[in-house]
């Protein structure tokens, strides 16, 4: 075993050297013009940047060296890639300058000199790989951004050493001219989109035309937006994943192609067969090879290639058949279109079917698909390992290279959460399993903005071959990099929200503080939006807890409690919360609703992409297919959809007490349903500038309800 996992580590490495003296000089200058736009060109001079293959000589491994700086020197930044030089600089900032990079807003005071490099410190990955992003991020987090959004999150992205991301926009104008060429009508392809909002489960085979059709502006956009997101990503040295063909076919296909084999596939997410129940096609049909290679010349014709390609044919469905067998041909036959176009093809598989389906993928059935590909060639990710780690029931893969990834996120959730004593181990327990084939980490979110402390940790485990090891020290150090000043009660206030973000108690003292240190950090924007953060858990906590109290006095049959209850949640801490919230353009729903009309070239499309990201946010599909699954603290939401539900649920519930009859369930979920349908169907446009002071505001809603709560009585 130990020969086949040097062997496989070896391909992977081999797969990624190399680079000539003009990719260096390209690598170098993308990382310069990063740090022009992150400090402006003049801080920036301040800063010698360069890439240098040979400094990743022995190891193969990306690494980056750091001297210099001082009265009138300059900061020596030398990188063996551009992402390795991003990600030394960014330690530099951090470590030396106390500065801090995330995507609520970045902290950049520089001291005056810059800091001196003491000693030469060269840092080398632990491992080949740090990968980011879920399939499902494209449709929760990236779905209408424009390039100037893109091009933040890139600089992000190399920031923070990230080396390999899915990179699958416009895919669909490519599968367009595909299916064209096979004889499909314009129609037909049109009736198989999905709408933008759910592009990323009609990838994956889960959905078919929910939401759609997608007017040809969309492909021509997403074309657009591909080329540069590719461009900017390999002038950094990352290597962009492509998508390929798993297998999924329109229902049009068995009208042009009356022989052909395919198996409809079951029903997924509660949806009907109209939008789920995908086509997919036998792995021995003479048609597999041909679209599989079709699609992908059309792809890297259109966009090259950097040989690591994404596919998942079983993601959260049932295989038609467990037989091994089966499960290894439609393995092999993926694999196989991909390699007759790009004989180099690595694949890189999504894990999260064998986690997600433990009943069906036994022993056999997780060995058939780990086998069917060349070891090597099967790049897993493991999805969810910091909950539900896959590598140590499958031996390591069986031989296969593995990604550690956190997940993290569902649906793009806000919420104060974060496993992360098991992420701050993971890793490093992964790199020692016996015979381990951990080929990197990665960052897996479905959706993102949230909980940056948990990112911020993850992305420096990626540059650490131990956990920290002092994690209340580290997190000490995060607020102090973030605030832009070191403050007693903000650290002590990180420090609370470390050891349990899901303790009530925590959560309303980390408030406490917080609020303590406005006088001195009220200007800085990351401490704003953590505090607006903050108060919108406490909000949500107070929420569960009224919730409580009504129930309580609900089964109590006790009436006057229950309206107090009812009454305080619904006309007082609602209302309050979106009063807050509106203080702040990143918690507003007219601010996410105008990305969507920002996509669009005309009001009808305006339109239609609205109701597609209201549909994400509520419903999710047309019957309340999936609900609140994406569901987020936006102001607007929190006032015209979440509590007309509230209201209706309390004033069903003192129906039901003061008439003496049950609780009317069927009846409040028609009833629900016809409010959320009416929310999801409205045209009324929300304010996308904020509103208030956010301090002001988490003052007041601090001082209505902490008294209350110290004193136990709510």
């Amino acid at each position: 075993m130990g020969a086949a996992v040097a062997g496989v580590l070896g391909f992977l490495l081999l797969a990624a050297a190399g680079g000539s003296a003009g990719d260096e000089a390209r690598e170098a200058a993308a990382v310069r013009a990063l740090l022009a736009r992150l400090l402006g060109p003049g801080r920036a001079a301040a800063f010698s940047v360069s890439v240098e293959r040979a400094l990743a000589a022995e190891s193969g491994l990306d690494t980056y060296r750091l001297s210099g700086g001082g009265a009138g020197a300059r900061v020596r930044v030398v990188g063996s890639t551009g992402v390795a030089a991003a990600a030394g600089l960014h330690r530099y900032l951090r470590d030396f300058c106390g500065c801090h990079v995330a995507w609520s807003g970045s902290q950049l005071r520089l001291p005056e000199p810059l800091p001196a490099v003491p000693e030469e410190l060269t840092e080398a990955t632990p491992n080949r790989y740090r990968y980011y992003q879920n399939v499902c991020t494209h449709s929760y987090s990236f779905v209408w951004w424009d390039w100037a959004r893109w091009e933040k999150e890139l600089d992000w992205m190399a920031l923070n050493g990230i080396n390999l991301a899915l990179a699958w926009s416009g895919q669909e104008a490519i599968w367009q001219r595909v299916y064209l060429a096979l004889g499909l009508t314009q129609s037909e392809i049109d009736e198989y989109f999905t709408g933008p909002a759910f592009l990323a489960w009609g990838r994956m085979g889960n959905l078919h035309t929910w939401g759609g059709p997608l007017p040809p502006s969309w492909h021509l956009k997403q074309l657009y937006l591909q080329h540069r997101i590719l461009d900017r990503m390999r002038s950094f040295g990352m290597t962009p994943v492509l998508p390929a063909f798993a297998g999924h076919v329109p229902k049009a296909i068995t009208r042009v192609f009356p022989q052909v084999n395919v198996t409809q596939l079951g029903s997924w997410g509660h949806f009907n067969c109209s939008y789920s129940c995908s086509f997919l096609l036998a792995p021995e049909d003479p048609l597999f090879p041909i679209i599989g290679s079709l699609f992908l010349r059309e792809l890297t014709k259109e966009f090259g290639t950097d040989h690591i390609y994404g596919a998942d044919t079983f993601n959260e469905m049932q295989p038609p058949s467990s037989e091994p067998s089966y499960l290894a041909s439609a393995t092999a036959s993926v694999y196989q279109a991909m390699v007759t176009v790009d004989p180099d093809a690595v694949w890189l598989l999504q894990g999260w079917l064998f986690q997600h389906q433990p009943q069906f993928w036994g022993p056999a059935q997780v060995s058939a698909v780990l086998g069917a590909v060349p070891r090597g060639r099967l790049l897993v990710l493991d999805l969810f390992a910091e909950s539900q780690p896959v590598y140590i029931r499958t031996a390591s893969f069986q031989g296969q290279p593995f990604i550690w990834c956190m997940l993290h996120n569902f649906g793009g959730n806000h919420g104060l959460f974060g496993a992360l004593e098991a992420v701050n181990r993971g890793p490093a327990a992964a790199r020692l399993f016996p015979n381990s084939t951990m080929v990197g980490t990665g960052m897996a979110p479905e959706g993102i903005g949230q909980n940056e402390v948990v990112y911020a940790l993850m992305a420096e485990l990626g540059w650490r071959k131990d956990p920290v090891a002092d994690l209340e020290a580290w997190v000490t150090g995060f607020a102090a990099r973030r605030y832009g000043v070191s403050h007693g009660n903000t650290e002590a206030a990180w420090r609370l929200l470390l050891r349990s973000v899901y303790n009530c108690s925590d959560v309303f003292e980390a408030w406490r503080l917080l609020l303590t240190t406005t006088p001195s950090l009220a200007t800085s924007p990351t401490f704003r939006y953590d505090l607006l953060d903050v108060t919108r858990q406490a909000a949500q906590e107070l929420v569960s807890l009224y919730y409580g109290e009504a129930r309580t006095a609900y089964l109590n049959k006790e009436l006057v409690p229950l309206l107090r209850a009812a009454g305080i949640l619904v006309y007082e801490l609602l209302p309050s919360l979106d009063k807050v919230l509106a203080s702040d353009s990143r918690f507003l729903l007219g601010s996410w609703l105008e990305q969507a009309r920002a996509a669009a070239v005309s009001e009808a499309e305006a339109h239609f992409y609205e109701q597609n990201s209201r549909y994400q946010l509520t419903l999710w599909g047309p019957e309340g297919n999936i609900l609140d699954y994406a569901n987020k603290q936006l102001a607007g939401l929190v006032a015209d959809y979440y509590t007309p539900r509230w209201r209706l649920f309390m004033e069903m519930l003192v129906e039901s007490l003061v008439r003496g009859v049950p609780f009317q369930q069927h009846q409040f979920d028609q009833n629900a349903f016809q409010l959320e349908q009416t929310f999801v169907l409205s045209t009324q446009r929300y304010p996308s500038q904020p509103h208030g002071d956010t301090v002001d505001l988490a003052k007041k809603l601090f001082l209505r309800y902490y008294p209350r709560l110290v004193a136990g009585s709510l």
